[in-house]
């Protein structure tokens, strides 16, 4: 994977006015993106996925009964809003032309570090006598410290993504286990129960948060000014700097914004667990990967939405459940979820080709 985004090429006899420039037609082409429901969107491959979503729903209903219940699909939702949330976390980073990696330890480490401080020593924590309402915001803070630390050695030091957010990924998963030998922590907090735990009319309050934070970021790719030029630096960083967009100052905010989503699904699992594992969180930044191309998203940049990114959530999710209701092993899961990948990628390929052409 490339840390290098690929500049967007697409005009029109529209886009290239006399007085403009190859960075105008860039531009605009790129703002067209950015469109949630536009008319390019509704032809793109985000829309064909939800004839396949249903069709996956069906199959899962032909197999086993149970999948349309309520209580199935309740948990479900559940069970896939700590993902969909990183996969928003990951999408609008993707969307830059940009990768992190370091998504999947910051939702292990940065909940933990929170309850390291607030438990007392009997419980695994540290004994400092930090009240337990403290903890959240601890770990707002810890989160926005390593998209901080990232942000600054990709962007201001220009060191690659890729490598820079694997060895963050490694260190903060060794910090993680160091912190507590290796233990799991309970007896936390109600504040740190409460987003994975609560229902609001029989519904997980994780399950509203989670659709809350997807309307949010389209509506943020949409309308605002900062969403639309993430896919101006994605699709092309010089035209970007050419528009008058402040490049450096976007991507770290995009940076740190990721990495406090992380936290807050951390969040939600630890509330859905009432514990902090130290392995929390093992490999989830495969499956955000996975939705996010399954959904659309261009791993090179400039290219994807917060629909499809839902849509490639929910079709992993329902083909997960499904697998796992008909007892499948857990092996077998995880080599579906490759399969699923390649196929994606494929198609990606495939489709920007006949685009292209």
């Amino acid at each position: 994977m490339s840390d290098s985004p690929n500049i967007v090429r697409e005009t029109t006899r529209s886009d290239v006015t006399p007085s403009g420039g190859q960075e105008q037609a860039d531009l605009t082409a790129a703002r067209r993106r950015s469109g949630w429901i536009s008319r390019e969107t509704l032809r793109s491959r985000e829309f064909a996925l939800i004839p396949v979503v249903l069709l996956a729903m069906l199959i899962g209903f032909i197999i086993t009964p149970v999948f349309l219940t309520q209580r199935n699909l309740t948990n479900l939702l559940q069970q896939s809003s700590e993902l969909a949330i990183v996969v928003v976390a990951l999408t609008l980073i993707l969307i830059a032309g940009k990768f992190d990696l370091s998504l999947e330890s910051t939702f292990a480490f940065a909940p933990m570090v929170a309850a390291w401080a607030v438990l007392p020593v009997a419980a695994g924590g540290s004994g400092l006598g930090l009240p337990g309402w403290l903890g959240v915001p601890l770990m707002i803070v810890v989160a926005i410290v390593v998209g901080l630390i990232n942000s600054t050695l990709i962007v201001r030091l220009g060191l690659n993504a890729f490598i820079i957010t694997l060895a963050m990924l490694i260190l903060l998963r060794g910090l993680t286990l160091g912190l507590v030998s290796g233990r799991t922590l309970f007896q936390l907090p109600e504040s740190f129960l409460w987003l994975g735990s609560a229902q609001i009319f029989s519904i997980p309050v994780s399950v509203l948060v989670c659709g809350l934070v997807f309307i949010l970021a389209a509506l943020f790719l949409r309308f605002h000014r900062v969403g639309r030029s993430l896919y101006v630096i994605g699709g092309n960083r010089e035209a970007a700097r050419a528009a008058g967009i402040n490049v450096d100052r976007v991507l770290i905010g995009v940076f740190i914004v990721a990495a406090v989503l992380a936290a807050i699904a951390g969040l939600a699992l630890v509330g859905r667990t009432a514990a902090v594992t130290p392995s929390q969180g093992a490999n989830l930044i495969f499956s955000a990967f996975a939705a996010a191309v399954i959904g659309g998203v261009s791993l090179n940049g400039g290219r994807g939405t917060m629909l499809g990114a839902f849509l490639g959530v929910l079709l992993l999710a329902i083909i997960t459940n499904i697998l796992t209701l008909s007892q499948i092993p857990s092996f077998w899961i995880d080599a579906t979820n490759g399969a699923i990948i390649l196929v994606a990628i494929l198609f990606s390929r495939f489709t920007g080709r006949a685009e292209a052409d």
